[in-house]
């Protein structure tokens, strides 16, 4: 095999980024004909077709698929590693880019990022939000380090990506003193009608908790549902209903917002993910990150109850 080319590597994986051979040509300044013939020459060099016409569009074959996650890697590391340089350089602080899924609770967001700042003294923070998918192709584009997701990466996801469990916690309701007087009385039959704040649909979370009510035979009355897990407490204040949350930081948010707990879900469990393109964590503030959760967090996260079976009538 010849020596590999990083050049026609780098178009072959434009292309596959930028959907096709035009848009690719676009974003790196060069005419559509040459970009094609150095993908063919790549082809050439590795003995073996990368990409192949379905249609009217080109499709990575499985070598094509080996091939670009390879390139995944060689380029992420290559920017870090321009990164690294130019930030030494200027005699700037390192920075770490982080985008939180916006189902993540933004105080179990919060205790996670408050210990990788403090174990980098200077370091800059950049945060974004968005969905999971959103995010996850960020990753490859290189605009975060990290993705702070209630969801793992999936193997159906477009992104090689690679999920680190941070840990797991129990789920409890909530509500206002009066709520919570009201319907802790034969929980959980008690959540039958009863108003309640639930988490948008299509959200890990709001699908456990569907397939709970279902278990248990209840059929609450939604009131609202959110993507923002603070504005759904917000309301829960307010007396609008009852309202789910992380019992890792369930404390702290009661204090807050003067709500009572009312019960636990039994059985369901919510865990966080730090997702990254790399199968080992590179950067000091999320390995820290990491350690924070299972050692500080997570460590005595309130554990859910046994699934009560249902007897049969």
């Amino acid at each position: 095999m010849q020596r590999l080319n990083y050049h026609h590597l780098l178009y072959f994986w434009t292309v596959v980024r930028e959907g096709g051979v035009g848009r690719a040509a676009q974003r790196l300044q060069l005419a559509q004909p040459t970009v094609s013939g150095q993908i063919r020459r790549l082809e050439q060099a590795l003995g073996q077709r990368l990409l192949e016409r379905r249609g009217r569009r080109l499709a990575l074959t499985e070598t094509g698929r080996m091939v670009h996650g390879y390139a995944e890697d060689i380029f992420a590391l290559g920017e870090e590693l321009a990164t690294a340089v130019r930030e030494q350089a200027g005699g700037r602080p390192g920075r770490l880019r982080v985008g939180v899924v916006d189902s993540v609770p933004k105080r179990v967001a919060f205790q996670l990022l408050r210990a990788a700042v403090q174990s980098q003294s200077g370091m800059r923070l950049e945060l974004r939000e968005g969905t999971h998918e959103r995010l996850l192709a960020g990753l490859v584009t290189h605009d975060h380090d990290v993705v702070l997701s209630d969801a793992a990466a999936g193997e159906s996801s477009p992104v090689r990506a690679f999920s680190h469990v941070l840990g797991e916690s129990s789920i409890e309701w909530c509500a206002t003193p009066e709520l919570a007087t009201r319907h802790r009385h034969r929980f959980p039959r008690s959540l039958d009608g009863a108003p309640v704040l639930l988490p948008a649909a299509g959200t890990t979370l709001r699908r456990a908790l569907d397939a709970w009510c279902e278990r248990e035979g209840l059929r609450p009355r939604v009131v609202a549902e959110s993507d923002d897990r603070a504005l759904a407490q917000e309301l829960a204040a307010e007396g609008m209903g009852l309202v789910p949350v992380t019992a890792v930081v369930a404390a702290e948010v009661r204090r807050q917002h003067g709500l009572e707990r009312v019960g636990a879900v039994s059985g369901v469990v919510e865990r966080f993910h730090a997702i990254t393109v790399e199968r080992r964590l590179q950067h000091p503030a999320v390995v820290e990150l990491t350690r924070a959760a299972r050692e500080l967090l997570f460590r005595h996260a309130a554990r859910p109850a046994p699934v009560r079976r249902r007897r049969p009538a």
